[in-house]
């Protein structure tokens, strides 16, 4: 049984930087794509990244390129996100997600693409 699980959230100020882990059990696959995503109150969830390790691919959503950095250590069945130069607008509750099964015809930030999803950690942006 595949399980995920957040850690890293929290309150910060603008400018300020943390990093989420998303610790996967029961998933060792490195040929799929595993994304973060964040859903901000009134909004609809978003993709903010995704890797898809076995070919260093990495893909972000442009409100946080140059800022957010994806990374996953295979060994440790973990990903992560270091994100840095926080802004309020980064508020919001991520969520990390793993695909299954090859879905290629789905682009990563799609979010029918993973079939497994985390509970989700909190990410607070103060001005």
């Amino acid at each position: 049984q595949v399980q995920l699980v957040e850690s890293g959230g929290g309150s910060v100020q603008a400018g300020g930087s943390l990093r989420l882990s998303c610790a996967a059990s029961g998933y060792t696959s490195s040929r799929n794509f595993m994304g973060w995503f964040r859903q901000a109150p009134g909004k609809e969830r978003e993709g903010v990244a995704a890797i898809k390790s076995s070919t260093l691919y990495t893909a972000y959503a442009d409100s946080v390129k140059g800022r957010f950095t994806i990374s996953r250590d295979n060994a440790k069945n973990t990903m992560y996100l270091q994100m840095k130069s926080l802004k309020p607008e980064d508020t919001a509750m991520y969520y990390c997600a793993a695909e299954l099964d090859a879905r290629p015809s789905r682009p990563w930030f799609d979010l029918m693409k993973y079939n497994y999803w985390g509970q989700g950690t909190q990410v607070t942006v103060s001005s």
